[in-house]
């Protein structure tokens, strides 16, 4: 897969890039990522990318001229990417979106906005609109960049063993249940004895209902949409039971 970003800061995607998996990844060539700097199209001495918004009001606006100018560039680079670009009005980033983008092993181009955002006929270019959280940030690198991460790992030799997101939050509509590793014993605290067992049954088992139970302690939400087993229906009632005696 390729990954074009446009972005008038390209300095911080490539080195957002050079390093941990990311940078693995792309020394070993399993995607690659590019940066058009949407300045480099403007036509003015001082190489303005915005302007005052129409009607009036504060901040600026990113002008449709550099940034279609440069969607041009990225769209000859990789005539059949997906356009995504990263606005807080865009649809929330979920999971299932996630996998989606990366099984459909196509090229991406990312738009990066900045101060007010985007003209909306820039907007106007662009498959999908997409956010990571009901918040604001300063420019568009760094969601851009999330998705890449995401998108990323389900690449093959990414993470370098297959199965490696199989059972991680929200891969199943859960979050992921608590994960422990040597020393057994760390100032006074235990690793759960059902995962020294040995019994892969039982230990199957606590890691479903503790994902249940993180699930429904941290993200309720999140339970509603998973689809349950009858397995899943009973631990719930065991949590529930479990839950009315503590409180008692």
């Amino acid at each position: 897969m390729k990954f074009i970003f446009l972005t008038l800061f390209p300095e911080l995607i490539q080195e957002a890039c050079q390093v941990s998996i990311v940078g693995r990844a792309l020394k070993a060539e399993l995607f690659s990522v590019e940066c058009i700097n949407p300045r480099d199209y403007t036509k003015d001495n001082h190489r303005s990318v915005d302007d005052t918004p129409c009607g009036g009001g504060l901040g600026m606006v990113l002008k449709p001229e550099p940034f279609l100018l440069a969607l041009a560039e990225a769209k000859k680079r990789a005539p059949d990417a997906l356009t995504i670009a990263l606005t807080p009005g865009g649809k929330l980033l979920v999971q299932k979106t996630v996998v989606e983008l990366a099984r459909g092993k196509q090229d991406i181009i990312f738009l990066c906005g900045h101060y007010e955002g985007f003209d909306r006929r820039i907007l106007d270019q662009v498959d999908v609109e997409l956010s990571i959280g009901d918040y604001v940030l300063t420019g568009g690198e760094l969601p851009a960049l999330v998705l890449l991460d995401a998108i990323a790992r389900y690449i093959p030799g990414v993470l370098g063993k297959e199965g490696s997101t199989d059972e991680e939050s929200f891969s199943d509509g859960l979050l992921e249940y608590p994960q422990y590793t040597r020393p057994v014993v760390y100032k006074g605290q235990k690793v759960p004895e059902v995962l020294l067992s040995g019994d892969h049954v039982a230990i199957k088992r606590w890691r479903r209902k503790k994902a249940l139970q993180a699930t429904l302690n941290v993200r309720p939400d999140v339970l509603t949409k998973a689809q349950l087993t009858l397995e899943d229906v009973e631990l719930l009632s065991e949590i529930f039971t479990e839950n009315k005696v503590k409180k008692t």
